[in-house]
């Protein structure tokens, strides 16, 4: 498109497919490569080609969570393309859905560890690896639960709320080299959130002033935006993407 991220290096986590792929699309479409993660192999290499094979994109299988991939997920970033110019923190889990006192305690962690610990590791490890000497940005997916609450995905938004805070407390720490950002998505269409509104999208979108759901793209379009010197003098930000879902339901 603008070639605006060209010679740049972008690794997004859990973009094998939905808003993760839609990401890694648009920044490669900016002029970017893109080293993409997930836990699926053989979705990773039908990802790889989508973005335009070996030349622009590489994979790497593996957990978000586990130390050891993150470290070969960045080195092969580096050895491959020469550097890691960008992150993008999107992987996140919900694996329960009901009422905050039900929530099983074992899953409540698991989520704190994927959404919000995994997202600093991974800050870490391209911080040391590449970024501490030559700047960067850095764009965590957060989620408009994280700024209201939702019941049924509470304990979900709880970790996206810290993951909110987790990005200004970066942005201040890492500044002037680093950007670090956050994106806010309303609900969109995809895999991951199909339980919220498959077979009442249209009753679903009635409620959103702009009167319907999200775009991965959508949110592709906007990360772009924060990791490109379009945004060059703004850090720390919460970013809302939601169709104004969040401003009441004042609109008729």
């Amino acid at each position: 498109m603008t070639g605006r991220l060209e010679g740049r290096t972008a690794v997004i986590t859990g973009a094998s497919r939905g808003i993760g792929l839609a990401i890694a699309e648009r920044l490669v479409a900016d002029g970017a490569r893109g080293v993409i993660t997930a836990r699926t192999p053989s979705a990773l290499d039908d990802a790889v080609d989508r973005l335009g094979g070996a030349r622009v994109a590489l994979g790497v299988a593996g957990k978000a969570d586990n130390l050891g991939h993150q470290a070969e997920t960045v080195r092969r970033a580096i050895e491959t393309f020469g550097s890691v110019d960008m992150l993008v923190n999107n992987t996140g889990i919900n694996p329960a859905f009901g009422p905050i006192m039900d929530l099983d305690l074992g899953a409540a962690r698991k989520v704190v560890e994927v959404n919000c610990i995994a997202a600093l590791s991974w800050a870490q490890q391209v911080y040391h690896a590449w970024m501490k000497q030559h700047g960067g940005g850095i764009v965590n997916v957060s989620s408009v639960s994280g700024i209201r609450p939702e019941p049924g995905i509470g304990f979900y938004g709880a970790s996206k709320s810290m993951l909110a805070s987790l990005t200004e407390l970066m942005a201040l720490e890492l500044s002037p080299g680093i950007r670090v950002n956050a994106v806010a998505p309303a609900l969109v269409r995809t895999k991951f959130a199909s339980a919220l509104f498959e077979g009442r999208e249209d009753e679903v979108a009635a409620t959103y002033p702009l009167k319907r759901l999200g775009e991965a793209d959508d949110v592709g379009s906007a990360v772009a935006f924060l990791l490109s010197e379009d945004s060059s003098w703004i850090t720390g930000q919460l970013l809302v993407v939601d169709g104004g879902v969040t401003l009441g339901s004042g609109v008729g």
